[in-house]
């Protein structure tokens, strides 16, 4: 009887151990309750504080900027004010009519005509030249280009030319130079009433075309005086000035030098 009696008092000890244990639990689970809803209310306040200093914001970037803007105005140099810049511009455009002044003038209906001086060309025709072609008449000069000298003599004939005993084809092979030796008589249109002797030296036979050439021309103007303008303007009576430069010391010909050795 005694051993069936011992377990029956052991079980309300049991209970109450389970019972206190059951209520620390529950007083456990009230704290964490509360600590999570005490961690709610915290963090709540914090994302109204934060909205609020969000809406804040702009306006304190806003007042950052305009002071920024303000200290940039002062730092920045003043402009210095340009002089005429208030003045209306007044451009009239070529052939308007409709300006003030325009109807002010009156010469303001006359166009503006730009006189442009345009050289003529030389023309080819003949020039026109009062030479007395007497038989005794005679008109010398004297020409030269480069070293060559020509002393010509102008008289009445038939367009023959002897230069130093010889005809102008045994003188001058060349066509080229025939024609720039026959140029002033062809001009002035005596190439067939007037024959050319002439006495030649020194120069080449390029430059001897030449000379001749001055010669003839020359020799026309002591024919007839008024023949200068029209003689000039071809170029007949400039001496060509044209020569070889001379060579210099230490070079080869007048500008060429040696070649350059380094080494």
């Amino acid at each position: 009887m005694a051993d069936d009696e011992a377990p029956i008092e052991e079980q309300p000890e049991v209970e109450a151990e389970e019972v206190e244990e059951v209520e620390e639990a529950e007083e456990a689970v009230e704290a964490v309750v509360a600590e999570v809803e005490a961690e709610a209310v915290e963090e709540a306040e914090v994302e109204e504080v934060t909205e609020e200093a969000v809406e804040e914001e702009p306006d304190a970037e806003v007042e950052e900027v305009e002071a920024t803007e303000a200290k940039a105005d002062k730092k920045a140099p003043k402009e210095k004010p340009i002089p005429g810049a208030d003045l209306e511009v007044d451009i009239v455009v070529e052939g308007d009519d409709s300006s003030p002044e325009s109807s002010l003038d009156p010469f303001a209906d006359e166009p503006d005509v730009a006189i442009v001086e345009v050289e003529e060309p030389v023309s080819d025709e003949p020039i026109a030249a009062t030479i007395k072609l007497a038989a005794d008449a005679r008109y010398t000069a004297t020409g030269k280009r480069k070293r060559a000298v020509a002393r010509v003599i102008l008289k009445p004939g038939k367009g023959e030319y002897l230069i130093n005993g010889r005809s102008i084809d045994d003188f001058f092979p060349r066509p080229a130079l025939q024609r720039n030796i026959r140029q002033p008589l062809e001009a002035v249109g005596y190439e067939d009433k007037m024959d050319v002797i002439a006495r030649m030296h020194g120069g080449g036979v390029s430059a001897q075309a030449g000379a001749l050439r001055h010669g003839i021309s020359r020799a026309l103007l002591e024919a007839d005086p008024n023949l200068r303008g029209a003689l000039k303007s071809r170029g007949f009576l400039t001496r060509d000035a044209r020569a070889k430069e001379r060579k210099k010391a230490g070079l080869k010909k007048a500008r060429k030098r040696p070649q350059f050795s380094k080494r």
